[in-house]
């Protein structure tokens, strides 16, 4: 039983972390069904998402290889791109550095992650309702400002290299918001970058990058906090937890990226608003 909850959750966990669905929220709700809670369970939530952060070094090794490169490039490379990473990360950090005993103690209950899958399911419609207001082009990368004169075209920032220091900044800001389970750090990272003016694709491969750093912040502090609930004999179940979010993982983040050439979010908003009723219902 041991295996098959690791099997199920490193699934949860990969299918789940880089989509704007919250895959803290979903890990404790499936945890909750499973009976799978407690100190040992939270370490191994903890552990299984360096899986997945794995999956996007692997995807995208290129771009963080030409991070280590400490040339002056314009675009998302060397000191620029650790620079803007930088920017990104320091928000969370900070914030849950700071909050991180009140969030561990009163926000991951099922009840914390319906509200949050809630609020963030109606940000995802909001702003791809504005979005489609101000851009109505039917192709999505370009449309008409409301009111603006001369029928005046504005289009969105295409491609990693167009991120700039604002636009990283802002998307940190938003990411502050997944602290609370439910949110989705991914759903507050592309929300961030969309309202900074970045396209869907964009806006979600910089949300995978950015994802990395905090990502293995949050691990590795939450891991050393938990230390005295790590034996030797949990290793084999911890693996198979890591190496079924790793794989999936890879496909999930191959197949969002494909379905934000022709899709919104919008689907992934409905979903959390249904995941948030269902979740009340039960408990």
């Amino acid at each position: 039983m041991e295996s098959l909850t690791a099997v199920i959750l490193g699934l949860v966990e990969g299918l789940t972390e880089f989509m704007p669905v919250s895959s803290t929220g979903h890990l404790i709700v499936v945890g909750h069904l499973l009976g799978f809670e407690g100190p040992k369970a939270s370490v191994f939530e903890v552990f299984i998402q360096l899986g997945a952060i794995l999956a996007v070094l692997f995807l995208y090794r290129e771009r963080f290889f030409g991070l280590l490169s400490f040339e002056k490039k314009v675009g998302f490379s060397g000191q620029r791109g650790i620079f803007l990473l930088f920017l990104t990360t320091l928000p969370a950090v900070l914030a849950g550095a700071g909050f991180h005993g009140f969030i561990k103690r009163y926000l991951f209950s099922p009840m914390t992650v319906a509200l949050g899958l809630g609020v963030g399911g109606l940000g995802i419609l909001l702003v791809e309702r504005r979005r489609r207001t101000q851009f109505p082009s039917t192709a999505g990368t370009v449309g008409l400002r409301p009111g603006a004169p001369h029928r005046q075209l504005v289009s969105f920032k295409f491609g990693l290299d167009s991120v700039d220091a604002r636009v990283a900044l802002r998307v940190g800001l938003f990411q502050c918001l997944a602290l609370w389970p439910g949110i989705s750090r991914a759903a507050a990272t592309i929300l961030g970058g969309m309202a900074s003016g970045l396209d869907r694709k964009t806006a979600a491969e910089y949300s995978f990058l950015a994802a990395v750093p905090v990502m293995f912040a949050a691990v590795l502090f939450d891991l050393y906090k938990s230390l005295e609930w790590l034996h030797r004999s949990d290793i084999p179940i911890f693996l198979i937890g890591f190496t079924v979010a790793f794989l999936s993982a890879w496909v999930t983040v191959r197949f969002f990226i494909r379905l934000l050439q022709n899709h919104t979010l919008e689907f992934f908003g409905w979903y959390r608003l249904v995941a948030a009723f269902f979740i009340l219902w039960i408990y």
